[in-house]
């Protein structure tokens, strides 16, 4: 059985784990010398949504950091980014037996990438009448942001949250959460190492899509454009811009409903305390006592 009044949080492990590491010291290390900050902030930013949101189970979307159906469409596609830390990776080795400490469900892919399991796992919920939250620190997962979706933007470091609902992501892009691989596609995403259309930035990207209605039917009316730069680009690089829409665009993988579980402080504690981590273990101890 599932709680409908409570949503289903599911969170992009990798980006979480990412961004904590470079906002906390490699300093905070376990008792044999090996740094924890990423485990311990990214455990952080969970508690805090479990204890605002109360969700009736939290799911850790782990993947490849490149879908190879994504390089094989366009080789530079995250080409630029720098391999994992040694002082990261073996906190991603680690992160599937901490985290499941908690009582919470640790969800993996050796095909497609942790934001294709946050898209699908949001679906999933909203397909069986409930609601989630996608905690993230990507802002391609603005697509999956729907009545009973909402994106839970982590703010730059580890200070907190921004709710993007379908009207936040228009506020913010000019654009619906559907077009916005559209709009990734004409603006280009360098985090992702997509360029995006020669001469055409942010509006516009949006100008185009509020206008024509998406990228295919801007692309028909090329000759239409001005100035000649926009149409230019949208001439000669139409196959490019699909694929890059195609790249942009989540896909919807086959995953089932966790049921509801409630957060493990006891085991989560132990969990701490086996890395070292005594002031949260103390906290978590608390945490769990009815009393």
């Amino acid at each position: 059985m599932t709680d409908p009044a409570r949503p289903l949080l599911v969170v992009d492990a990798p980006s979480l784990l990412y961004r904590a590491f470079f906002a906390l010291p490699t300093t905070i290390t376990d008792d044999a010398g090996r740094p924890v900050n990423a485990l311990l902030g990214a455990l952080n930013m969970v508690m805090r949504v479990v204890a605002d949101r109360s969700p009736r189970a939290v799911v850790l979307a782990f993947g490849l950091d490149a879908a190879i159906y994504r390089t094989d469409a366009y080789a530079p596609y995250h080409a630029e980014r720098p391999p994992v830390p040694d002082e990261l990776a073996h906190q991603f080795a680690d992160s599937h037996a901490f985290f499941g400490a908690f009582g919470w469900y640790c969800a993996d892919t050796d095909e497609y990438e942790a934001d294709d399991l946050l898209h699908s796992y949001a679906l999933r919920e909203e397909e069986a009448g409930g609601s989630a939250l996608i905690l993230t620190g990507d802002r391609d997962l603005f697509q999956c942001a729907t009545e009973r979706t909402k994106v839970l933007y982590v703010k730059t470091g580890t200070r907190g949250v921004e709710e993007v609902d379908p009207a936040e992501v228009r506020r913010r892009y000019g654009v619906p959460p559907e077009l916005v691989p559209d709009f990734i596609a004409l603006r280009g995403d360098p985090s992702d190492g997509l360029p995006g259309g020669k001469g055409i930035g942010e509006k516009t990207a949006a100008d185009l899509l509020k206008r024509h209605g998406s990228l295919e039917a801007a692309l028909a009316a090329w000759s239409r454009e001005r100035p000649p730069r926009v149409a230019g680009a949208l001439r000669d690089q139409a196959g490019e811009l699909r694929e890059f829409k195609d790249i942009a665009t989540l896909r919807t993988l086959d995953v089932r409903r966790p049921p509801d579980t409630g957060t493990d402080f006891e085991g989560g504690a132990r969990a701490a305390r086996e890395r070292g981590m005594e002031q949260l273990a103390g906290r978590l101890e608390r945490a769990g006592d009815p009393a």
